[in-house]
């Protein structure tokens, strides 16, 4: 897969100083939104509108919003893929705190706004439109979960970091039932989370990230498998030892720990060699599945001593 190369910028694009020295606190406002707020505002989309594009931007067209925000795979509300978009209305993302534990040396339970000021991550929002799960290519806004990572200072010691979600019956409905083992737990090595392509979502198309694809915060990641991309996320641990992750624990033969995309390895019952863009028509021809999803130039170094059908 190749990333399209950020044009040169024309003169008549260029920021007006005004807005140019009023991009702190635009951005500052924008983050404020994103957290705060179910439905976003139409000043909200401007703002994001302006966050610059990121170096991996796919070469692929860009997904419809509809068929991304009202097809998704939010087991915590339900097992139907259209219906999250009504139930996850009653969800409440303002405040929201993220608890930090494990091997790190800074640990507790922080707001997610403070954590987005600390090392001014809120000046490193970028729009990064890549790949991801069922074949779709989405213009995600977020930030590098590198960055996001090194305020903690893992440890020597912290060779995994473990994401959990949001554990609320009574708004996730979802969670009532006995689908998984609750709450939603997912993991990665910490080479694959301090990778560049790692990210993590808090919006969407110019706007705050819609409550039934994850917000606040979700984790993106564009070389594996859908069920990697936690949603709803309240508490990171870094540990030393692999943790059992929800998928993986509930039908171990079907989805591994480290899911990366690799067509040579079938699913149980399915092939998984051909793909159909999402939002395609049935009579759309389907594409080859690329190994990584098409980024194995950034990431297959990771697992160069993996055999991946073992491993898978």
């Amino acid at each position: 897969m190749k990333f399209q190369k950020i044009p040169a910028i024309k003169s008549s694009e260029i920021t007006e100083q005004s807005i140019f020295e009023n991009r702190r606190q635009l951005i500052k406002l924008a983050m404020v939104s994103t957290v705060g707020l179910l439905v976003p505002t139409p000043s909200m989309a401007k703002i994001y509108s302006k966050i610059p594009s990121g170096k991996q931007s796919v070469n692929l067209e860009t997904t419809d919003f509809k068929d991304v925000s009202n097809y998704t795979n939010y087991y915590e509300f339900t097992t139907n893929k259209q219906d999250a978009t009504h139930l996850a209305k009653n969800l409440k993302t303002d405040p929201w705190s993220v608890t930090v534990e494990g091997e790190v040396e800074k640990k507790g339970t922080f707001f997610l706004e403070d954590i987005l000021k600390n090392n001014a991550l809120e000046e490193r929002i970028y729009r990064f439109r890549c790949v991801e799960a069922w074949s779709m290519v989405v213009p995600w806004i977020g930030f590098s979960l590198a960055d996001f990572i090194k305020q903690f200072k893992p440890t020597s010691k912290a060779k995994f970091v473990e994401f959990t979600t949001l554990y609320d019956p009574e708004i996730m409905i979802g969670q009532k039932t006995k689908v998984l083992d609750w709450p939603y737990v997912e993991a990665l090595r910490m080479d694959e989370a301090m990778n560049p392509l790692t990210f993590m979502a808090t919006g969407m198309y110019d706007d705050a990230l819609p409550n039934q694809n994850g917000a606040p915060l979700r984790l993106i990641v564009p070389w594996k498998y859908g069920f990697k991309s936690i949603k709803a996320i309240v508490k990171i641990r870094f540990t030393e030892k692999m943790p059992v992750t929800a998928w993986n624990k509930m039908a171990k033969k079907e989805y591994g720990f480290f899911a990366n995309v690799n067509p040579e390895v079938s699913h149980p019952r399915w092939s998984q060699k051909r793909e159909r863009i999402l939002g395609a028509s049935i009579f759309t021809p389907k594409r080859t599945t690329e190994m990584f999803n098409g980024y194995g130039e950034q990431v297959a170094g990771l697992y160069s001593n993996m055999d991946l059908k073992t491993f898978y």
